[in-house]
């Protein structure tokens, strides 16, 4: 069992989530991720490593409710405890003297890249941040990453930051302005990592996205979250979950990640008919 430390809901339907792990907290890297079980009853779910503090001996994730088990984890209070969360798992990501990185990123993806952004800029690379949201009051973690990116750059539905286009859209207007960027690494929502590899392609810049298929076990067993790059299977689990942007088959990993969707609509409602009985 792991004690949870703090739970917060950091804007509309994105939550943070403190569990106190010293083991884990030693040992994580910018871009692994751990597993939680909300209850005993509910799913592993995979969540991305957003900080850690080794002194406190916490691991600190956010996530964004889309399902059952997610809802579960948004209810949890602080001092209760969870029956499963192991890690760190997957490969770190790598983290050299680049040059100029672009870190793009959306929804709970916003604070998966602080770490690699925070990293990176302790090896010297100058940090170009790109954020997506749909409206000014969905953006969270803003001090933190403008405390690490030496650009910063919001884009919103709503145009109250610096435009309303679509995160590729602006991310080829930074290219197209003479930017010289080395690299680009996208989290978030598959299509946002999808569009923003399509987005660079033209350019042969270097695109990692952190993958985040249907994944059960988490150490490359099940095979629940196989995926296609460069024409070969890989796990994203244990083989990532970062990846070249530009091998990986995406049609494919759309499809996959449709495979359960009509269940995952009937969990829900039966369980919020359960417990939210009106």
């Amino acid at each position: 069992m792991a004690k949870i430390l703090q739970r917060e809901r950091l804007v509309p339907n994105i939550h943070l989530i403190e569990v106190h792990a010293p083991e884990i907290a030693q040992k994580s890297k910018p871009g692994q991720f751990v597993i939680i079980m909300p209850d005993e009853k509910g799913e592993r779910i995979p969540l991305t490593i957003a900080d850690w503090d080794k002194e406190k001996g916490s691991v600190t994730s956010v996530f964004m409710v889309v399902g059952t088990s997610t809802h579960k984890l948004s209810l949890v209070e602080a001092e209760s405890e969870v029956p499963v969360f192991v890690g760190p798992l997957g490969k770190p990501s790598e983290i050299k003297k680049y040059g100029t990185v672009l870190l793009a990123g959306g929804c709970f993806g916003i604070a998966a890249i602080y770490p690699i952004a925070r990293a990176l800029k302790e090896k010297g690379n100058k940090i170009i941040t790109l954020l997506d949201v749909k409206a000014n009051y969905l953006l969270y973690w803003e001090e933190r990453l403008r405390a690490v990116s030496d650009q910063f750059f919001v884009s919103s539905r709503d145009s109250y930051y610096n435009c309303k286009d679509y995160i590729p859209k602006t991310l080829q207007n930074i290219i197209k302005k003479g930017s010289k960027i080395n690299r680009v690494i996208s989290i978030g929502c598959t299509y946002l990592m999808y569009t923003c590899s399509e987005a660079t392609k033209p350019y042969g810049i270097e695109t990692s996205v952190s993958l985040n298929p249907i994944m059960v076990d988490g150490t490359g067993m099940c095979g629940a979250c196989r995926v296609t790059v460069d024409g070969r299977t890989k796990f994203a689990c244990v083989d990532g979950p970062d990846f070249n942007g530009h091998l990986v088959d995406w049609e494919e990993l759309f499809s996959r990640r449709k495979s359960y969707f009509d269940d995952e609509i009937q969990s829900l409602c039966h369980w919020e008919k359960n417990n939210f009985p009106r």
